[in-house]
């Protein structure tokens, strides 16, 4: 039997700005990445984020990213180890206030963005992630590419680890995702999504940009709730899967 966890980036909106479906995406995943005030989000918006989820009975992890509202986290920083272990720590205080309020427990950790790619290369950026996660809460799952820096920094820190691919996004032969920037980055295609995200559960292996199949790990799917098809793309993907005989469930059932 194969298992995985689906989980989107919810709670992106800011103010009167308005991101995604969250209430239509919500009841179709089982894990949601709430993002914590700095690349997107708002203390109205994280705690109705957290209402519609403890309603549709998910589990929710904390989306940190890079203090950038204006580039949504996808702008490359330069901060410090230092840094990056307080602005983590600093964000999942914050979203935990929501969480404990509302009588649910925080399940995850997923960082956001540029500070989740850049620590998929960089083991000293991830290894200070990992200890904000750590001294908050050693029983929390860190989300992390597959293969990638920040899956190895938590697993040497022994904190439960799970590797998530990506449904619509080609992969370096490296096992990193393709910048935006680069022509073939976005698989805008369906059903060859869908057909990649089956491969990497069932074969443990992925088509890199170059054509070379690589190694991967699916313990999740983040499949993005922010696009004019994400609705249909969600809907499809859980009835392929489900086809394929592969369960869905949570990260807490996984690892």
């Amino acid at each position: 039997m194969y298992r995985v966890d689906l989980n989107s980036d919810l709670g992106e909106s800011f103010g009167n700005y308005r991101i995604g479906s969250d209430d239509k995406i919500i009841p179709l995943v089982s894990s949601a990445n709430v993002a914590c005030g700095f690349h997107a989000s708002d203390p109205m918006v994280m705690e109705k984020t957290i209402a519609m989820a403890k309603e549709a009975g998910i589990r929710v992890g904390a989306h940190p990213g890079f203090p950038d509202l204006m580039g949504f986290g996808r702008r490359n920083m330069v901060i410090s180890p230092a840094e990056a272990k307080a602005y983590t720590l600093y964000q999942l205080g914050a979203l935990d206030a929501f969480l404990r309020a509302a009588g649910m427990t925080m399940q995850h950790v997923k960082p956001h963005g540029a500070f989740y790619n850049m620590a998929a290369k960089d083991y000293e950026l991830s290894k200070a992630i990992c200890e904000a996660i750590a001294a908050y809460d050693k029983n929390l799952i860190v989300l992390a590419l597959s293969g990638g820096e920040l899956a190895h920094a938590a697993k040497d820190m022994g904190l439960r680890t799970a590797q998530e691919v990506f449904a619509d996004r080609a992969y370096e032969e490296d096992g990193t995702l393709v910048n935006r920037r680069k022509e073939g980055a976005m698989i805008t295609d369906e059903n060859e999504a869908i057909q990649r995200v089956v491969r990497m559960i069932k074969e443990k292996k992925v088509c890199a940009i170059t054509g070379k199949d690589i190694p991967i790990q699916a313990d999740s799917v983040c499949v993005h709730g922010d696009g004019v098809k994400a609705l249909a793309f969600v809907e499809k993907i859980r009835e392929e899967l489900t086809k394929e005989g592969v369960e869905i469930c949570s990260l807490d059932q996984i690892v």
